[in-house]
């Protein structure tokens, strides 16, 4: 006979409640970082004196005569050799200019978020165009009904504070097409800050006409931006790429806010030796933001230094080691010493299951980039396969870990309530126990993050409900998401007219 007396209900009802986590995310995203500084002052100081050093002395290469004249109208120099150099005071006054915070909105204002200071938030990045296949476990072509599932899944996903497309829809016929139907999926699937790119500067303003629709007519989405976009217009070793450069006019143009990217490669695009490098990658992302200044000065821009690594035994790209772990975090550091919006790159498994190396490789990077500050996490979420990968299961995984990551950021509060001298004392001449005190339940409801994938079972409990691994219960996560997690963001009446306008691909 099943027991229905109020007190076995009762205890149900307890045990349902708390396993269901506090009703408060007690280390939301935004936490602060900066407890881990791999680099002391002095290293700091030399870095950007050589970082200094090399734009004033040897400068930018292969500089498009636009830039040219924009950059020598605000005190850059022409070398008959062609390159340009920045002295050391246009440097410096581009990072005085520079906004030190700045929102980026979200399509719901609820969901914007501040960035800059200590503040650190994990979001994504990427353009993997391989997809870990949820039936076969194997890789398989992105498509552009990937990248709908992938955003309306993040959009659920509490710890993820932002999305930009972490898979390009190989599938699309042109570079427009994949452009439009990219910007599409966004705006279709979440209301958090996005983040796109744009292949070709004159795909921006159609896309931001599409933006306008949705922000209720034109001219209104530049008043208040709900999109990033994500340029890389410097090629290292220290020169410019013509077509990203043209981009970067175009998005300042309508005032989207950008992410100019620098991803150098040590002991290819740069040098190997870990000082070097970071300081040739300062060097080429502070040019990004002088040729910023030279256009709009003050236009918000997060200064994205992403050190990145191959392994020189193969020229493989490497996203998961520790040196990658280590100039990241210093790179962080460097950033938010200069006052700016940080950047960072971390999460970068070189795994392609969902392994013990995925878990090890994911979990010291972005705790490595999270203490050291980065303001914006980027790739920290769904990548795999040393970015050549994206993964649903790895998206649900990642926002646990996100959550444990920023429990730690959130550290030690030590207050006379806190340290609880009297309920020590009152547990150990007592009960000689602390379950069930106010104390306890209070802390448990305050202060710790329970996850919701992570196994906590002892081995009999676990092996009668099936022994499920990680990905197992990840897998089931998706399938419970996207079946249920249907947002309309999106009106009727304006996506027919987006339809009209434009040749979307999605049914």
């Amino acid at each position: 006979m099943t027991d229905t007396s109020p007190r076995r209900s009762g205890r149900k009802a307890r045990k349902a409640m708390r396993a269901a986590g506090p009703p408060v995310n007690p280390a939301p995203p935004g936490q602060p970082g900066g407890q881990y500084q791999p680099l002391a002052l002095v290293d700091i100081e030399r870095i950007y004196a050589c970082a200094l050093k090399l734009l004033s002395d040897l400068g930018m290469g292969e500089v498009p005569a636009r830039l040219r004249a924009s950059l020598e109208a605000v005190g850059g120099k022409s070398l008959p050799n062609g390159r340009v150099t920045l002295p050391r005071a246009l440097v410096e006054e581009a990072i005085d200019h520079a906004p030190k915070t700045f929102p980026l909105h979200g399509r719901d204002p609820a969901r914007t978020i501040e960035v800059g200071g200590s503040s650190v938030h994990f979001g994504t990045g990427g353009a993997a165009v391989q997809t870990l296949d949820r039936s076969t476990r194997l890789y398989r072509a992105s498509t552009l009904a990937d990248l709908h599932d992938f955003t309306r899944l993040q959009d659920s996903l509490t710890n993820v504070s932002w999305f930009t497309r972490c898979c390009i829809a190989t599938d699309m016929g042109s570079e427009w097409d994949l452009d439009i139907n990219t910007a599409y999926a966004l705006m279709c699937n979440t209301t958090k800050p996005v983040a796109t790119a744009f292949t070709l500067p004159e795909h921006v303003a159609p896309i931001v006409g599409m933006f306008d629709r949705l922000a209720g007519g034109d001219g209104a989405f530049a008043k208040r931006p709900f999109v990033k976009a994500h340029i890389s217009p410097v090629i290292s070793p220290m020169r410019f790429g013509e077509d990203a450069v043209e981009t970067v006019y175009a998005c300042l143009e309508h005032n989207i806010p950008v992410s100019c990217i620098t991803a150098a490669q040590a002991g290819a695009t740069a040098p190997a030796t870990l000082a070097g490098f970071l300081a040739q990658s300062l060097a080429e992302t502070l040019a990004s933001l002088v040729m910023v200044h030279a256009i709009k000065p003050g236009h918000p821009m997060v200064f994205s230094n992403w050190p990145l690594v191959i392994d020189l035994r193969s020229g493989a790209f490497s996203g998961g080691g520790g040196e990658t772990a280590l100039l990241n975090a210093a790179s962080a550091q460097i950033i938010n010493h200069l006052g700016l919006v940080s950047g960072v790159a971390a999460s970068m498994t070189d795994a392609k299951a969902l392994d013990s190396q995925y878990g090890m490789e994911k979990g010291l990077t972005s705790l490595a980039a999270a203490l050291a500050g980065g303001n914006l996490i980027y790739e920290s979420s769904g990548m795999t396969a040393a970015l050549l990968g994206a993964s649903f299961e790895a998206f649900v995984l990642d926002d646990d870990m996100h959550a444990q990551t920023y429990r730690i950021l959130r550290g030690v509060e030590v207050s006379d309530d806190m340290l609880d001298f009297e309920g020590i004392c009152d547990a150990v001449t007592g009960e000689g126990h602390f379950l069930g005190t106010a104390a306890t339940i209070g802390a448990m409801e305050r202060d710790y993050v329970y996850p919701t994938l992570a196994d906590r079972d002892n081995p009999c409990t676990w092996e009668g409900t099936g022994a499920m691994t990680a990905w197992d219960r990840a897998s089931a996560r998706v399938d419970e998401i996207l079946a249920t997690h249907t947002p309309v963001y999106i009106d009727e009446r304006t996506d027919a007219a987006i339809r009209s306008a434009f040749d979307i691909k999605h049914p």
